[in-house]
């Protein structure tokens, strides 16, 4: 019988840890923790009962009421599949590193070698109230946090890791809500509903939760967890009603001669074919008033966003974008902006599918694929038959700017518009695009991010 794993994700200094300790203490199972990240294991002093050894040299701490923690340092499913031939244990749960996303330790127990022994049932994902709030859901707020992230060397913003972490789980914990008033923790789940409609949420505080809520729950399906983020179905919907199209967040763009590879897919579920297709079961239509008795059996409550003023938009043109006014314009995005993502088309990078990923006060544009439209028209005939609902323009082919925009308190028709400002002029088509200044990037995984000026 196939142990089950709950994977749990969450900022730096979200809680993580204190509710892991607090799980152990009163869970009714004997549980195997794993740290996925290097340093020692850290959990509560007065759990630990003596310290041993995997035969792959990792740290394992024995607990007093008959868990195991060990501290990884390797490769996540060579670590597991030896714990769980070394150990006894009922149940595993992975705490993922602050600054790591969960989806591809998720993807390592559905399609590694880890699904064998394994079954993964939940992804947990802990949220400092008060952080989170006067970060994301205080449109009015200009004291927002400092914040840590992995390094100065143009890598992803750490806001935009934390919504990354926010739209892919199945279970949502806001914690250290006493630090919040009522009005304020309820703005704050407004906001994580809108950017995950599908999870469930719970609020609580010094993170106390009924192990019942984590441990022993069947809630995850990798298709769905994947499609569910709010950006990528405000996409899908607005793809319905003016394309016909289907599938993931947009048609596929190719990663190079050999493969399709479509930009909002990770890298590591591209590892092991050459095409995938979009042949996904049918959503339904994002809208703001979406049902949150329908996702989950235990949340029976709602918060109609626009009670909150959040509202969700879409932004699609055919157009280039000027990269110099483009780049002016997401260095002055509007303080209630909470999330916009998508594709972008930036003039003189004709070859490059750029993914636009703004959270908090920074936006991350990166190369995440190849128009087909850039490649022979031998190429393009090829994709284009394996993909007969693929949009296409006769002159631009698939070339496109598509985004979906969450705000709270602000008018996105204006930010709409400042963004066709942005698009190049009829006279500006006729240019050698080349010759723009421009900061987007050129080669895949390179990423530029560009900071709210103050």
């Amino acid at each position: 019988m196939s142990v089950p794993v709950t994977v749990l994700s969450g900022e730096l200094g979200a809680g993580k840890t204190t509710l892991l300790s607090g799980l152990l203490e009163s869970a009714d199972r004997d549980v195997a923790v794993l740290v996925n990240d290097v340093g020692a294991v850290n959990v509560d002093a007065d759990l630990v009962e003596a310290r041993t050894d995997l035969a792959t040299g990792e740290d394992v701490v024995a607990l007093e009421n008959g868990c195991i923690c060990c501290s990884l340092g390797g490769e996540l499913s060579r670590a597991v599949i030896q714990l769980w031939k070394e150990h006894e244990f009922d149940q595993l749960v992975v705490e993922a590193s602050g600054v790591s996303e969960p989806e591809p330790i998720a993807r390592q127990f559905v399609r590694g070698p880890a699904g064998g022994p394994y079954d993964l049932s939940g992804i947990v994902t802990v949220v400092d109230g008060r952080r989170f709030h006067d970060r994301f859901a205080d449109a009015d707020s200009d004291d927002v946090p400092a914040v840590q992230g992995p390094d100065d060397s143009g890598t992803r913003p750490l806001a935009d890791l934390v919504l990354a972490q926010v739209e892919f789980c199945d279970l949502l914990v806001v914690n250290k809500c006493d630090l919040v008033s009522d009005a304020e923790r309820e703005r704050v789940v407004a906001v994580l509903e809108t950017l995950q409609p599908r999870a469930e949420v719970v609020t609580t505080e010094h993170g106390v939760i009924d192990p019942a809520e984590i441990l022993g729950v069947e809630r995850f399906d990798l298709e769905a967890v994947t499609d569910a983020a709010g950006w990528k179905r405000a996409i899908e919907a607005d793809e319905r009603g003016d394309d016909h199209a289907h599938g993931e967040a947009g048609h596929d763009h190719c990663r190079d001669d050999n493969e399709h590879h479509d930009p909002h897919e990770h890298p590591d579920d591209l590892e092991d074919r050459e095409h995938h297709d979009h042949d996904h079961p049918e959503h339904n239509e994002y809208n703001e008033h979406h049902d949150h008795t329908e996702p989950h059996e235990h949340h029976d409550h709602a918060h109609p966003p626009e009670r909150y003023g959040i509202t969700v938009d879409t932004y699609h043109r055919r157009r280039p974008l000027h990269p110099e006014r483009f780049a002016a314009f997401l260095a002055d995005l509007p303080d209630g902006l909470v999330r916009a993502k998508g594709l972008c088309w930036i003039a003189g990078r004709d070859k490059q599918a750029i993914t636009m990923s703004y959270a908090g006060s920074e936006t991350a544009l990166e190369v995440t694929g190849r128009w087909i439209a850039s490649f022979s028209e031998e190429h393009q005939e090829t994709y284009r038959r394996g993909q007969p609902d693929l949009p296409w323009d006769e002159e631009w082919g698939d070339r496109e700017t598509r985004l979906a925009l969450i705000g709270r308190n602000v008018d996105l028709d204006v930010l709409k518009a400042r963004l066709d400002e942005c698009l190049l002029t009829d006279a500006e088509l006729d240019d050698d695009w080349l010759e723009y200044e421009n900061a987007a990037p050129t080669v895949m995984g390179e990423t530029t991010v560009i900071s709210i000026e103050s």
